[in-house]
């Protein structure tokens, strides 16, 4: 199952290319809050209205110093479709080789109709100033979770 990643714990450092062009680095963010979340698929129901609810409160994320990073296995090119079809307003990682993922714990066995298949586990981390884990969520349901996680970053 991979590392369970706990508040007070050092995030695990990363080294991404993003939408658009050039890398997001979780070193280069030191100094800025991140909420990092996982999603396991552009441009499917859930994950869509997920990083639309990140879109729409990007501005009070950016007010209190927060960058959001959204993580899938998804290519470049995927995600660059994806933020200009729905007009997403936050960075959006590729991680092809799955070394993220399975850094922050979130590649995990999933069982659909039965059948049982690797794939990312719906899930965001927390990140202060310093580099440490604040808070997570894990087995996330998208309805109400940014909210969540926006009350939370006001508390750092």
């Amino acid at each position: 199952m991979g590392v369970g990643l706990d508040p007070g714990d050092k995030a695990p450092a990363f080294k991404l290319p993003v939408a658009g062009g050039g890398h997001v680095s979780l070193g280069g963010l030191k100094g800025k809050i991140v909420v990092l979340f996982f999603y396991p698929k552009d441009d499917t129901s859930a994950c869509t209205q997920e990083a639309l609810s990140f879109t729409e409160k990007a501005d009070e994320f950016e007010a209190l110093g927060a960058v959001v990073i959204g993580v899938s296995r998804d290519p470049v090119r995927s995600h660059d479709r994806f933020m200009a079809k729905h007009g997403l307003r936050l960075t959006l990682g590729s991680d092809e080789d799955g070394a993220v993922t399975e850094r922050y714990g979130v590649w995990v066995e999933k069982t659909l109709y039965g059948r049982k298949y690797m794939g990312i586990e719906r899930a965001t981390f927390l990140i202060d100033r310093s580099g440490k884990v604040v808070k997570t969520w894990r087995k996330v349901k998208v309805k109400g979770h940014v909210e969540e996680v926006l009350a939370a970053t006001r508390q750092i």
